[in-house]
């Protein structure tokens, strides 16, 4: 069978539709992921036992379970166990959310426990409260050391959005899987998707130097 570019022209219009879905999935669950990854990480670094318990249970509860396990969960056991219905592409979001959330978190405290102490005694010392010491010393300084972990985590829930096509999401993986349903065209579509792919992480891991360049520690 020979190869026919004008099948991956003609459905280009479909798969840029499945890529504008997946990008969109990937940043607003990151974008959720980050915040929750930050207040359970200061929670694992800073917090009182009762936090840093309930951070770490939530942590390894994810983290010890694959992301299309809790995607399912969100879209078929929630509504039988809470008599909550979410609809797929809120169910996707959410398990973004909540699983890059998991990994960030023991990111940031990381981040947070690799700043020297005395630069928070420092500021403790100068009269600044706990939060401002966290919002102006250590967490600028735990930033720049956070981002080459958090670009890893941003090309893998962006990856992770192809799991999504068990609950029939749009995404660019279920468009791919939608056009070869119809034109049978398994090589092309299937290679098409995959160069989509490796050019969003690409552009993705290129933004990333690129900031973790100009706020490099020197």
């Amino acid at each position: 069978m020979e190869f026919d570019w004008s099948v991956i022209w003609t459905a280009l219009p479909d798969l840029m539709a499945g890529v504008k879905l997946t990008v969109f999935i990937a940043f607003v669950g990151l974008a959720g992921g980050f915040v929750v990854g930050v207040i359970a990480g200061m929670f694992r670094a800073y917090g009182p036992l009762a936090l840093n318990v309930m951070a770490q249970v939530y942590i390894e509860l994810i983290r010890g379970t694959p992301i299309v396990v809790q995607v399912m969960f969100l879209y078929f056991a929630l509504p039988l166990l809470m008599h909550i219905r979410i609809d797929g592409f809120t169910a996707a979001i959410v398990a973004i959310t909540v699983n890059s959330g998991a990994y960030l978190a023991e990111v940031v405290r990381g981040a947070l426990l690799s700043i020297p102490k005395g630069l928070m005694e420092a500021g403790l010392a100068m009269g600044l409260s706990m939060p401002r010491v966290l919002l102006k010393i250590v967490g600028p300084l735990a930033f720049r050391r956070l981002i080459p972990p958090l670009g890893n985590q941003c090309i893998v829930s962006l990856k992770d959005t192809s799991l999504f096509i068990v609950i029939g999401v749009g995404e660019l993986t279920r468009q791919g899987q939608e056009i070869i349903a119809g034109n049978f065209r398994a090589v092309e579509i299937w290679s098409a998707v995959a160069v989509i792919y490796l050019l969003l992480t690409g552009v993705m891991t290129l933004s990333l130097r690129l900031v973790e360049r100009r706020m490099r520690i020197l």
